[in-house]
């Protein structure tokens, strides 16, 4: 079933009279009276608006839009025919869509899962109409109504499973039964077979937007975001290949933005919103949850500020409505070619705060100080595991002779950098441990003159500003038991200091499977 179906049919459902979509907006409902209400509470982004499009559009429309950059079609679906709309403005494909007529039997809707074109409105009905207008409909065997769970998409009643049991990322491979990641374990989705490749390429290719299915077949990998209405979600998913053949993997993403004190953020973090320029750096391991804590940040500052915020992502993960900034999120491969491109033009856009989603490389490091120091509030994500090591990674991968000039820019452009580890609870579910590094006059002059080996000290001497280090947070989270202490050995980068944290602070554990007195 294609997912603007369900948009479709709320406009008899709410006796409507046409449903409105633009790129980037809330589609809407216009009501007889002509005024119009939102249908969903979050905006559609234009690469999804073009998916749900494309899923209906017949083959003639689409050469039709190509060349005048408009089109219109009929399209039945189930009891009703809708007269759709499509034309390409600047920012992408915009939508109108109103019901016409009452479907004849012959034109309602496939059966969810197949792909076809509508078919057009015939131009005669030699049957009678009724006094309702209605056609007749011919007596005809019915066939017995499936239950309807089995009557949905393959697709949606994986991703429902996903959510039902409270899993972060689904893992479908050719072959095998789908599993999902619960609170940090792999483990089987009950109730589904293995799927092969003949029934995983056409899952895939449902839910793919043409310009990643095209990259698909042609890279055998591919990244986009997928808007799951039935579940209140958005998954950033990613296809690929390997020897077993085509495989996905699935990562859920909330609608609705964290509450940064359900993320256990603390007050020195969440006073970063307030900075006016500078760069703040979110750091840790894959799956360690960044985003998420970027994302409620950046809803500080949508909430508290009247500014421009632009975002640079790959994919777009939390979509941020408009509150008191204006909000401009562009994706990598979509809207612009590579992070590098994509910050270096926003400097010609008049953002006030910046999000890069990665600094994958020197020149987009380079640009990302650069565009701190002139005066931009600038957030970013490395993949590194210390707040420490974040300031050498950066320095390093500049050559020996600009080493010391970026130590000197770094030392005026960084305001905080923040890494995080995601630990499994003792009672279920997952809880962020984050360390905080925050940029005073001291610690300023110490990356300057390249003495980060003694940033540690300055951060247990910093405790009044905020200053955290790992292994405080893991005690922390041991003591209150929120996990437990193999769990937090596992996860923290030093494991020696970490063990001399435990003597410190009096709890008795040993890695080795022992709980015995420290002496």
């Amino acid at each position: 079933m294609p997912q603007l179906d369900r948009l479709l049919l709320q406009i008899p459902a709410r006796r409507a009279t046409a449903l409105h979509m633009e790129p980037g907006q809330q589609p809407q409902v216009e009501a007889p009276g002509g005024s119009l209400s939102p249908l969903l509470p979050q905006a559609v982004p234009s690469t999804l608006l073009e998916h749900l499009v494309m899923e209906v559009l017949p083959g003639q429309a689409r050469q039709e839009l190509d060349l005048t950059g408009e089109t219109a079609f009929t399209y039945p679906l189930e009891q009703e025919v809708f007269e759709i709309t499509v034309r390409r403005c600047a920012l992408g494909l915009a939508l109108r869509a109103e019901p016409v007529a009452v479907a004849h039997p012959e034109m309602v809707a496939p059966p969810s899962g197949t792909r076809t074109s509508p078919s057009p409105l015939p131009v005669t009905d030699p049957r009678p109409l009724t006094s309702s207008g209605t056609v007749p409909a011919p007596l005809a065997p019915v066939e017995a109504p499936r239950p309807a769970e089995e009557r949905r998409p393959l697709s949606e009643r994986l991703f429902l499973a996903l959510l039902e049991r409270k899993g972060s990322d689904l893992h479908l491979r050719s072959n095998e039964r789908p599993l999902a990641r619960i609170h940090g374990d792999l483990t089987h989705l009950d109730g589904f077979p293995a799927l092969g490749p003949e029934v995983l390429l056409p899952l895939m290719e449902s839910l793919a937007p043409a310009a990643a299915w095209r990259q698909f077949q042609e890279t055998r990998d591919a990244d986009f975001a997928y808007a799951f209405e039935a579940g209140g979600c958005r998954l950033r998913v990613n296809f690929f290949h390997d020897r077993f053949g085509p495989g996905m993997v699935s990562r859920v993403i909330p609608n609705e933005i964290p509450d940064p004190d359900k993320l256990g953020l603390t007050d020195p973090i969440k006073r970063l919103a307030d900075l006016s320029k500078g760069l703040v750096l979110v750091t840790g391991p894959t799956g360690s949850g960044k985003s998420t804590t970027l994302a409620a940040i950046i809803d500080l500052v949508n909430q508290r500020r009247t500014d421009h915020i632009l975002t640079i992502e790959d994919p777009i993960e939390f979509v941020h409505p408009r509150k008191g900034c204006l909000i401009t999120q562009r994706e990598v491969g979509t809207h612009t070619a590579s992070f590098k491109s994509g910050l270096r033009a926003a400097l010609r856009e008049d953002p006030d705060v910046v999000l890069v989603g990665e600094l994958r490389d020197l020149e987009t490091i380079a640009i990302a100080l650069e565009t701190a120091i002139t005066g931009h509030l600038v957030f970013g994500t490395l993949h590194t595991s210390s707040a420490i090591g974040t300031v050498d990674r950066i320095v390093d991968q500049f050559p020996a002779d600009r080493q010391q000039q970026i130590r000197v820019m770094l030392a005026d452009a960084l305001k905080a950098c923040l890494s995080q580890a995601l630990l499994k609870k003792t009672g279920g579910g997952r809880v962020a441990a984050i360390e905080s590094l925050f940029i005073t006059p001291a610690i300023a002059n110490l990356i300057r003159e390249g003495k980060n080996f003694q940033i540690t000290s300055a951060m247990q001497t910093g405790r009044a500003y905020g200053q955290k280090l790992m292994n405080d947070c893991l005690i922390e989270l041991i003591q209150s038991k929120t996990v437990e202490p193999m769990e937090a050995y596992m996860k923290c980068p030093d494991k020696e200091s970490f063990m001399a944290t435990l003597k410190r602070n009096n709890i008795a554990w040993d890695p080795r499977g022992e709980e015995r007195p420290l002496l």
